[in-house]
């Protein structure tokens, strides 16, 4: 009877894995004189299964099926699959609502965003208990200057409206005229739809909102956005909040301008100026964040300058925009001083001085 052929050599790439053909006869050898082609084959097999883990252990393809996948459109070898990242866990109520008392300021804010969230979750509890629910629009008119901290509020509402079930992604899409109206009939609404779908699930803030609707515009193209922007708000009442904002007497005039406004936007929060203590809070935020320290004696100018401009202030005043211009503008005096010493200290690449705040009309 014949004797059972020894397995197939491995493929080049594995020669160095190959048994010796000594070691091959004398299996082969072994098995004639057992006389059994069952332990033969017993052999054959223990010793594919030694090339296969020897194999496999050294990273070589043992066959077709377990070779490294290949880009099919460029023939290259594929990318291997990696871990997606854990996702980082959805802030809760309780957390949103520290963040909105850490900012500077704005308790009528705070206490009317409390209030609301109240509302809102008293309404649900109500809703999932079979009882009447009165209708209530979430929508917001947002009124102040510029810098009063509106899009951080309107951030943190967000997520608090994510975090109590009214939004299914409580993410925040910006915008303004420009990001809504086109310059061609018909294209406006378009535009204006693209927007408003990429803010499902979420809140659209429309910054000075009001330019929507300019005084004896006529056939203005912001008209077409309105249209689009009031229907879509019915379509997606479910899943979409909507917060125009811009100057108290500018927003009064441009919800007025269209019943639909009126009737969609009831809630209203004024955000008032900072005066200069809080403007000084809120400077030293910044330095808190950006790892300076500033001197009792430099701190007191810095509030000289900031009442100055509290009590200067126009309808052009920008709040805590014109507080970082400040401490841009003070970080680059300081820059300037510490550049002419010779090794400065790490105190020093710290520290704010009287001398910088009395430089600054050297760098402004």
């Amino acid at each position: 009877m014949d004797k059972k052929q020894p397995p197939k050599k491995p493929s080049k790439s594995a020669s160095h894995l190959r048994p010796s053909k000594s070691y091959i006869d004398s299996l082969s050898d072994f098995a004639g004189l057992l006389g059994t082609i069952g332990q033969a084959e017993k052999a054959a097999s223990e010793l594919n299964r030694e090339l296969d883990d020897a194999i496999a252990s050294s990273g070589v393809p043992t066959s077709p099926s377990a070779q490294k996948p290949v880009d099919t459109a460029t023939g290259a070898p594929a990318k291997p699959a990696t871990a997606e990242a854990p996702a980082e866990p959805e802030p809760t109520v309780d957390e949103l609502l520290a963040k909105l008392d850490e900012l500077v300021g704005l308790q009528i804010i705070k206490d009317s965003v409390r209030s609301l969230i109240n509302l809102v979750k008293v309404q649900k509890l109500r809703e999932k208990e079979g009882l009447q629910v009165p209708p209530m629009s979430l929508h917001m008119v947002f009124m102040g200057n510029p810098g009063t901290g509106k899009t951080t509020v309107a951030r943190i509402i967000s997520g608090l409206y994510k975090a109590i079930g009214i939004l299914s992604k409580g993410h925040l899409i910006e915008t303004d005229r420009g990001g809504l109206v086109a310059g061609f009939v018909g294209q406006t609404a378009i535009k204006t739809g693209d927007v408003v779908k990429s803010a499902l699930g979420g809140i659209l803030f429309i910054d000075e909102a009001y330019a929507l609707s300019p005084p004896d515009a006529g056939n203005d193209f912001g008209r077409e956005a309105i249209e689009t922007l009031l229907k879509m708000m019915e379509d997606h009442r479910d899943d979409l909040v909507v917060i125009v904002a811009g100057y108290d007497t500018e927003m009064e005039r441009f919800i007025s301008s269209n019943p639909g406004l009126e009737s969609r936007f009831n809630r209203y929060f004024v955000f008032e100026d900072y005066d200069a203590t809080e403007l000084l809070a809120i400077f030293e935020g910044l330095c808190r964040k950006h790892q300076y320290t500033i001197t009792e004696d430099a701190s007191l100018k810095v509030k000289e300058l900031l009442e100055g401009m509290y009590n200067l202030r126009d309808e052009n005043f920008g709040n805590a925009r014109d507080v970082r211009n400040l401490f841009e503008d003070i970080v680059a005096a300081h820059a300037d001083r510490v550049s002419e010493l010779e090794n400065p200290t790490r105190e020093q690449l710290e520290s704010v001085v009287v001398e910088d705040i009395e430089n600054l009309s050297k760098t402004s």
